[in-house]
């Protein structure tokens, strides 16, 4: 039977991570990865973070790829303003919160994970072959056990031979199976989790700079939304801006959704429809007509023209209103001059239009639709984060931060990893893999994370700092008498300090409730903006896909084998599927609900109540994004 030192579970950038840092710290480490390709599974909203903290050490992106991360890796845009927006029908209120957001931050950027994480993958790789080991992609683990003798884990897949290993880290997300096999931890309850949807929406780089009034070409902007695009749910939305294109979706509290069952796509769909984002997000449309009077060699011969000058019209776009692309073009001397490539780029719109009828509207084009399912550190962490000789890292762990307008993911994995690779480090050197020693060091380092204590506790600076930049912006008087009384004494220094020491001594999860409810997130926003909003107005109405175009836009491998299996068709839980899946997996037949999995894109919306797990290595959903 093979044999290895360390298995990584999962190829997201938690599971990359590890391997990339066990490799530099001279441990030989194999990662299995169930996509066909890495980064074709991995979905965010997003942002990557580099923080400090004055609680202890964080183990930084660039502390496991160098501080040559921003010059060499594929990161979209480096966040540099940071607003949220208080919504009510077409009134706007926007509050700058750059400075909450640079709070213990060294820097953001956004992010899009098949790009990126593609990169780490290549940067983990040359790093462990050196040691013998490296990634294997297309590998589903099936089952684990454990060999009485050596205490080995043997490791059983769909695609190779069973193989054993002496330490494992379970970085295979929310959903996580090795969790599920082991009894490590329960599923997550609806309350300790959030349902992120998104659609990444195409837009060329220049036109974004000039929207979002960005003067830098590397820097970029993300906007929080909340109010009436909450739907009346617990959790807003984002705008994220990309090279060129932006991420734009909603997270929210999953028993708020299951509480009040709205379909993912109509969450998007609010966020799409509101007049500040569908101003932001509109572009110029050709619209490809033939002529159906013609003969149909003719409509084809025509088809295939047009198609040839639509396909050259994108490209030579894209190129004139990308920095880059133009800038090698030019030295390359493919082309002159930025004139000489506008006046191509007329030419062609013009020969479109004139000869062949193109017309060209006004409207937004959507690239990819994703959604996940985001853990809650605050409530779903793993107290005990391993289980015999695994390590459980990132959304396997539960490990993910909300805490008001901060929202971090891949971060929080990214420093499990470091934290995950340095106790098995220690533990293959001196050969000990027991629970006390390999599993209670890891657990400590983890309890000793800013993250964690950011999970626990209430950070007096960071409030202080988000009550500094709304006070600027926001009159006690607009919030009326209750909220402004509760606004009045959290602005006192002295009194906010005092309760917030109160509050984390004897557990501030307690108070969740009252922090994360409809006032907060709805109501209080919309009656802000109704108050003290901008009317926003919208040049055009977005011609929105349906849930159908957006699934057929995706890419799959399919399996004929369901990776889910319906446990109860007529339990109260699975009804509501038919409204939240996001991909219309599920329908009703009478009273029993029935399951079609072709369509689905592994989100684990359904997981709680059904049997759940991930395809088989290769099989599903291929993200192209992410």
């Amino acid at each position: 039977m093979e044999n290895c030192d360390v298995t990584i579970v999962g190829g997201g950038s938690a599971g990359l991570a590890a391997l990339k840092h066990l490799s530099s710290l001279g441990k030989q480490a194999i990662l299995l990865e169930a996509g066909k390709e890495i980064g074709s599974k991995n979905v965010s909203g997003g942002i990557l973070y580099s923080k400090k903290s004055n609680n202890g050490k964080i183990y930084n992106v660039e502390d496991i790829y160098g501080e040559s991360f921003l010059n060499e890796s594929p990161y979209e845009r480096l966040i540099t303003k940071y607003i949220l927006n208080a919504t009510s029908k077409d009134k706007i209120f926007s509050i700058d919160l750059t400075e909450s957001h640079d709070y213990q931050t060294n820097f953001g950027v956004s992010v899009l994970l098949n790009k990126l994480n593609s990169w780490f993958a290549q940067e983990a790789q040359i790093e462990a072959e050196k040691l013998g080991g490296g990634i294997i992609t297309g590998v589903h683990v099936r089952s684990l056990r454990w060999d009485e003798k050596s205490s080995k884990i043997i490791v059983e897949t769909d695609e190779l031979e069973e193989f054993e290993t002496k330490v494992m880290i379970a970085a295979d997300g929310v959903n996580s199976e090795i969790a599920e096999m082991t009894n490590a931890r329960e599923k997550f309850s609806p309350s300790e989790l959030y349902q992120g949807v998104k659609v990444l929406v195409k837009l060329p780089e220049k036109i974004i700079e000039e929207r979002f009034n960005i003067t830098n070409s590397d820097e970029g902007a993300a906007y929080l939304f909340a109010g009436d695009v909450s739907l009346n749910l617990i959790g807003g939305g984002f705008l994220y801006t990309n090279r060129d294109s932006l991420s734009i979706g909603g997270v929210y509290h999953y028993d708020s959704l299951l509480e009040h069952p709205i379909e993912p796509t109509e969450i998007v769909n609010a966020m799409l429809r509101n007049p500040l984002i569908s101003e932001l997000i509109k572009d110029d449309v050709p619209l490809k007509e033939i002529d159906k009077t013609l003969p149909k060699e003719e409509q084809v011969r025509k088809s295939f023209a047009i198609t040839k000058l639509l396909n050259n019209w994108n490209e030579l776009r894209q190129l004139y209103y990308s920095h880059k692309l133009k800038k090698k073009s030019i030295e390359d001397r493919k082309y002159t001059s930025e004139d000489e490539i506008k006046s191509k780029l007329d030419n062609l719109t013009q020969k479109l239009t004139n000869e062949y009828h193109t017309k060209f509207m006004t409207n937004y084009i959507e690239l990819e639709y994703t959604t996940k399912l985001v853990p809650d550190g605050k409530r779903g962490r793993m107290k005990k984060p391993y289980y015999k000789n695994i390590l459980f890292i990132g959304d396997a762990a539960g490990r993910g931060l909300f805490i008001g307008p901060r929202i971090e993911g891949l971060n929080v994995g990214i420093d499990d990893a470091a934290r995950a690779s340095i106790a098995i480090a220690r533990s293959l050197d001196k050969n000990n893999f027991e629970s006390n020693y390999l599993g209670d060091f890891y657990s400590q380092s983890i309890e000793q994370s800013p993250y964690t204590v950011d999970m626990k506790e209430i950070d007096k600076q960071y409030l202080g700092v988000i009550l500094n930049s709304t006070r600027k912006k926001i009159s006690p008087d607009a919030l009326g008498f209750k909220h402004k009384l509760v606004f009045n004494l959290i602005s006192n220094q002295g009194l906010r300090n005092f309760f917030i020491s109160l509050i984390n001594k004897y557990g501030y999860t307690r108070l969740l409730s009252f922090i994360e409810s409809e006032d907060v997130y709805y109501k209080i926003p919309i009656k802000i903006a109704d108050k003290l909003g901008t009317v926003k107005s919208s040049t055009y109405i977005p011609q929105i896909p349906t849930v159908q175009d957006r699934v057929a836009k995706l890419c799959y491998h399919e399996d004929t084998i369901s990776h889910i299996k319906i446990l109860n068709s007529g339990k109260n839980f699975l009804k509501k599927m038919v409204t939240l899946c996001p991909t219309k997996c599920y329908s009703l037949e009478g009273n029993d609900v029935v399951l079609q999995h072709e369509g689905c894109i592994e989100c684990g919306t359904c997981s709680k109540e059904t049997e759940w797990r991930h395809p088989r290595g290769e099989k599903g959903v291929l993200f192209k994004y992410g």
